[in-house]
């Protein structure tokens, strides 16, 4: 069923394209108004001929008119062409002349314009304004009437519309990302199902090394890279949502979950965990912190950003999870995620904690029943 639409949809643009190139050639090689006339005014002034009695047609003379018709034709055609050749002198020129005038502009808004970050869709936009000037001149030149001009303007920008759909719709991402700056080369992005660090953007894809993620079997497991380059097109930009974490603020919150029993010492717990990750991430953190602040309250957000990792709690099925929060640089998640798993795992199994920090174990309860289908704490009970 997707190929038959997908064939259907291929033949509409191929018939649109069709229908506008065939507009085109037979405003250029079509006869002139003046030839038009000519021809409207002799057949208008000749004398209608007396109706002859009919008569039964020859296949000999249907096949003389035949080739007769067809070379007038060819003739009309070749005449055509002839009479068009200087338009078409013209407009190779004026073709040759934007191209040379393009080329000059962008290599001056290159130097101009030096490492500026929108230099290249500046000059893209720039050279398409000179191009569709340049293209509507040789188009006038052709039509020699505004009206089949733009006829013909517009069969050809909807066949086109219609066929380049997913091109266009990737160039504009590509200006509206040189614009707005939604990624640049060597941030950290998802776009998508696309997870990793941007390597190279062009007019209609952008390209980046693929990071691993607890999301994607078959793949590194963890915000790693797995050597594999992916490539989309721009117009993810315009129909997706895209999640920058290293373009303003290279940072992000991070946790650390430690399951503990119920039976444990719950404030001593967390007060250890507390102080074992603030020895380990408080000095880093603090002045990431202060800036993520200047952030937040430059944009009128909450302000309230802790300078020291934060531990919570929060209830699970048989166990009580103890949650350390801290912020640390989004390329090194991993990095500092097992740094902290280790020392936290080393000082749990210290003897000066037995007893106050019991760790999660499996466990079954076993209830014994009674004859008469009660709980009873006496294991066995008789069969009949």
């Amino acid at each position: 069923m997707q190929q038959a639409r997908f064939r259907l949809r291929a033949f509409r643009k191929a018939s649109l394209i069709a229908v506008a190139l065939t507009s085109l050639l037979l405003l250029v090689v079509g006869p002139a108004e003046e030839a038009l006339a000519q021809d409207a005014g002799v057949t208008a002034t000749e004398d209608t001929p007396p109706a002859e009695p009919q008569r039964q047609v020859q296949p000999e003379e249907v096949a003389r008119e035949a080739g007769a018709e067809a070379q007038r034709t060819a003739l009309g055609l070749r005449q055509g062409l002839l009479n068009a050749l200087p338009k078409l002198t013209v407009v190779l020129g004026t073709l040759l002349l934007t191209w040379l005038v393009a080329r000059g502009l962008r290599a001056l808004l290159h130097l101009a314009l030096g490492r500026w970050a929108r230099a290249d869709a500046s000059t893209a936009l720039v050279s398409i304004c000179v191009w569709l000037l340049g293209t509507g001149i040789a188009v006038s030149v052709l039509a020699g009437d505004l009206r089949a001009m733009l006829g013909s303007v517009g069969l050809v920008g909807l066949a086109l519309s219609w066929a380049l759909q997913t091109p266009i719709e990737s160039f504009t991402g590509w200006l509206l990302n040189s614009f707005q700056g939604y990624y640049r080369v060597g941030d950290r992005v998802q776009v998508g199902d696309v997870f990793g660090d941007v390597y190279a953007i062009d007019f209609l894809s952008t390209t980046v090394w693929e990071l691993g993620s607890p999301d994607r079997p078959g793949a590194v497991h963890a915000e790693q890279p797995t050597g594999r380059l992916i490539t989309f097109p721009n117009n993810e930009v315009l129909t997706g949502t895209i999640v920058n974490l290293t373009r303003d603020f290279p940072y992000v919150w991070d946790e650390l979950l430690v399951p503990v029993a119920n039976e444990s010492d719950l404030r001593y717990a967390m007060e250890l965990l507390r102080q074992l990750a603030t020895e380990l991430l408080g000095e880093d953190m603090a002045g990431p912190a202060r800036q993520y602040e200047t952030l937040l309250r430059e944009a009128r957000l909450e302000t309230s950003v802790a300078d020291r990792p934060e531990v919570y709690v929060s209830l699970a099925d048989a166990w009580t999870n103890v949650t350390i929060r801290y912020l640390v640089h989004a390329r090194q998640r991993r990095k500092w995620k097992s740094l902290l798993a280790e020392r936290v795992m080393v000082e749990l199994c210290q003897p000066v904690h037995a007893g106050r920090i019991i760790p999660v174990l499996p466990r079954q309860q076993v209830q014994f029943l009674g004859v008469d289908g009660r709980p009873t704490d006496v294991p066995g009970s008789r069969r009949e």
